[in-house]
């Protein structure tokens, strides 16, 4: 798998259909969504979900509003349940022999081991391999469906991996795959994706719905480098969760046996909804090919995120994307993203 730095062919997202995702707050959700096609297309085709033929209606109008060029839209008629394409899209990856191209890894989805509207995300991956003619690889490990979601791992490219305990190996809280070792889960990453070295985290931020997702803490930046998100809140419930994975990273080894550059990245303040803890963090960013798009808060760190972001990535324009809405849905920009390597 490569990583998402590297050169894309297109951007996948499935345009936001149920309100049930963004109670109380579904009509601006849309407009959020066109704002982030508008800044990934200078770059890349972004391919687009859609339900039918009239909600493709729909989102063009949108789009068009928002002054997008439609010529670099694909649209798909692919059912879906839900929009978070990070975790139910197709997961790309390079075969070993260039000359074969792109394939899609068919990972299981299962509702994040939670919800029961999952059916028709589940066949994303098939369907995108039919319409782009890739190779389809079912994903499983001694003859078990192997589940995983894109959120939850995320690669530097040449051999290593970053994903947390409390998502794949708690034998308690949503539990995707249980009736396997972390020996075994581990040669399942391994397999699929390429790796030969993974990194284990510990937990993940709190009002994570997914328990876990390394998408809202850490993720590579260089091969050899890693922002990690930081709370200086010592009275903050997520203060000691991630020290505990710098401590974490502080021994940890990549591929080649190097240490690995962490850089801090702050938290914006604890936003809450009807009294729920919701997962705001600057680490749910996307590199697309032409820019690095970062949510933001209404928060002073945000322009401290946005400088780190801009330094670590100056061949790229970094753009905040308000995501005060968006989070209510529990996710942000990465999370709704999927990159297709070119």
């Amino acid at each position: 798998m490569p990583a998402e730095w590297e050169r894309h062919a297109g951007t996948w997202i499935a345009w936001p259909h149920n309100p049930k995702d963004w109670p109380g707050k579904f009509p601006p959700v849309p407009w959020v969504f066109a704002e982030i096609v508008k800044k990934i297309v200078p770059g890349e085709v972004v391919r687009l979900l859609v339900g039918s033929e009239s909600h493709e209606s729909q989102v063009r109008r949108i789009l068009s509003r928002n002054g997008i060029d439609l010529s670099r839209i694909e649209f798909f008629r692919f059912p879906t349940d839900r929009s978070w394409t990070r975790d139910t899209g197709p997961i790309f990856v390079k075969r070993s022999r260039p000359e074969a191209g792109t394939a899609i890894i068919d990972f299981h989805f299962n509702g994040w081991a939670k919800y029961k509207n999952w059916h028709k995300d589940t066949a994303i991956p098939a369907q995108a391999a039919k319409a782009l003619n890739y190779d389809l690889f079912e994903a499983e490990i001694n003859s078990h469906s192997f589940v995983l979601e894109g959120g939850g791992i995320d690669v530097n490219g040449t051999g290593s991996l970053l994903t947390t305990e409390e998502w794949l190996l708690d034998p308690e809280i949503q539990v995707r795959n249980p009736s396997l070792s972390k020996a075994e889960i581990e040669k399942a990453l391994s397999e699929h994706l390429g790796v030969k070295n993974i990194i284990w985290l510990g937990r993940g931020i709190f009002g994570d719905d997914t328990h876990g997702h390394v998408d809202d803490l850490c993720r590579f930046v260089r091969r050899n480098a890693v922002v990690l998100a930081r709370e200086r809140n010592p009275n903050d419930e997520n203060y000691r969760v991630l020290e505990e994975n710098y401590e974490r990273l502080q021994g940890a080894r990549l591929e080649d046996s190097s240490r690995v550059e962490v850089l801090s990245l702050p938290m914006p303040a604890p936003l809450y909804f009807n009294g729920q803890r919701v997962p705001a963090s600057y680490a749910n960013f996307y590199i697309s090919n032409s820019a690095v798009l970062v949510p933001t808060f209404n928060d002073p760190a945000d322009r401290i995120a946005l400088g780190v972001l801009a330094e670590l990535f100056p061949d790229r324009e970094v753009v905040g994307i308000h995501a005060v809405d968006l989070v209510w849905g529990l996710g942000t920009i990465h999370c709704l993203t999927q990159q297709e390597p070119a």
